[in-house]
């Protein structure tokens, strides 16, 4: 039997966890720093028990950047073993997260699936799953139905949950009355909205959310606290429904650290470049510090296509003033569900983003690859180059395909002979240096 029930619990008792003790290996940080950080809810250690295969990962500002991919199957793309190809690549590129937001089909054999055999920490939306689990209308289900859809999930060794707390029957009279260009983008949010809208009741997870605690106490199940309120586009980022539940979020917060329950919280969104920074520091604020998730942010509203870019741009800016957690964004954003190749190019394009800000915040060793890649470049070492590269399939299939004429294995195709690194080299060397 173990002698505490979370990580957190075990962090304020003074006991040092196989989880804090590899974490702390990885982010290359003191145990008992770590565990400080984890007995203050600053960090937090995703760790169902129930998720045997786990590779324990931090989540905290102080630790290396993360990145979540989402994945799951829809009514119209319902391919469970193409989802589970999706999964093992992004695992295989670094995802240290994967959410699966599927909404169709049986999807508890799936959500096994991956706490069975997948490393990386698991995430669901169970709010989603409820419709889906009892194959009825929202407005027929209770509040103790998606309660034990919760169970459920924790059962089934999920290590974190999103639930959409923090709007409440309040939030309903907001929405209509300051007029949002897109009302609550979010799909859970949107689910709770429309369940209260119905049905008259106020928000179950609201309502109920010691009983939650209870459960996540129990198997320790970290809740991202869900920002059903976030912005969908530049013109509602930072309003008054948006800095109201965060607010409330920051309550709940408390209230679960009561209860030694591990919590993330959840964060925008579409957000203009210049207003990023201040998100950041009013979500640290008012959350005391817990572990910001970020979808993003996009910076603008209009690269249909080319969205893991609009949000690699805002996610460097939002880890480094205190963001941890990037949730990925695919050029399938708004379009589409994600295939193989707009996984890839999200990933890439959220670990670019994480990598950046680690070293803006002097993360340890965050620099020690760019170094690498520069001694590498320097020596027109191209194998090196290639083990340096976050993507070195793409890297090595670039240069392969576009090769120069000449046999010159030290320049490439754009400066040939007239190559920068080339030229010093041999001026340095006291070497004569052959243009033409």
């Amino acid at each position: 039997m173990r002698e505490y029930t979370t990580q957190m619990d075990a962090a304020r008792k003074g006991i040092l966890t196989k989880e804090m003790e590899i974490v702390a290996k990885k982010e290359r940080m003191p145990k008992e720093q770590l565990m400080k950080l984890v007995a203050e809810g600053k960090a937090v250690i995703c760790a169902n028990k129930r998720h045997a295969c786990l590779d324990p990962e931090g989540v905290g500002s102080m630790l290396r950047t993360k990145i979540n991919v989402n994945l799951g199957v829809s009514r119209d793309v319902k391919n469970y073993d193409a989802e589970l190809e999706k999964v093992m690549s992004a695992v295989r590129m670094g995802a240290e997260a994967i959410m699966d937001l599927s909404s169709h089909g049986d999807t508890q054999p799936f959500r096994r699936k991956l706490t069975g055999e997948c490393p990386a920490m698991i995430g669901t939306v169970p709010v989603y799953d409820s419709v889906i689990h009892y194959q009825r209308d929202l407005d027929t289900l209770t509040a103790k139905d998606f309660i034990d859809v919760i169970r459920l999930h924790a059962e089934d060794g999920v290590d974190f949950v999103t639930l959409h707390c923090g709007i409440t029957r309040r939030t309903i009279d907001q929405i209509r009355k300051h007029k949002r260009k897109m009302n609550i983008v979010s799909r859970g949010g949107s689910l709770v909205f429309a369940w209260m809208s119905m049905t008259g009741e106020e928000n179950p997870f609201y309502e109920y959310f010691d009983e939650i605690l209870d459960i996540c106490e129990e198997y320790d199940v970290t809740i991202s606290l869900g920002d059903a309120c976030r912005p969908g586009c530049l013109a509602d980022a930072t309003d008054v429904c948006q800095i109201e539940e965060l607010v409330r979020l920051g309550e709940l917060t408390k209230r679960a650290w009561e209860h030694n329950v591990q919590v993330m919280v959840e964060g925008p969104g579409h957000v203009p470049l210049d207003q990023i920074a201040a998100n950041m520091e009013v979500q640290k604020s008012i959350c005391m510090g817990a572990p910001f998730y970020v979808l993003g942010p996009l910076v603008t509203d209009i690269a249909p296509g080319y969205d893991h870019i609009t949000s690699a741009i805002g996610g460097a800016v939002a880890a480094m003033n205190g963001a941890a957690f990037l949730c990925y964004v695919t050029p399938a954003e708004h379009l589409a569900l994600p295939n193989l190749e707009d996984v890839k190019a999200g990933i890439i394009a959220s670990k670019i983003a994480a990598h950046a800000a680690d070293i803006a915040k002097g993360i340890p060793g965050a620099r020690e690859q760019d170094d690498r890649m520069a001694d590498a470049r320097r020596a027109l070492d191209w194998e090196a180059q290639f083990a340096c590269a976050l993507d070195p399939e793409t890297a090595r299939a670039i240069r392969d395909a576009r090769l120069p004429e000449d046999d010159h294995s030290d320049t490439c195709s754009m400066c040939g002979k007239f190559c920068a690194v080339r030229s010093m080299n041999k001026a340095l060397a006291g070497e004569h240096i052959d243009i033409l």
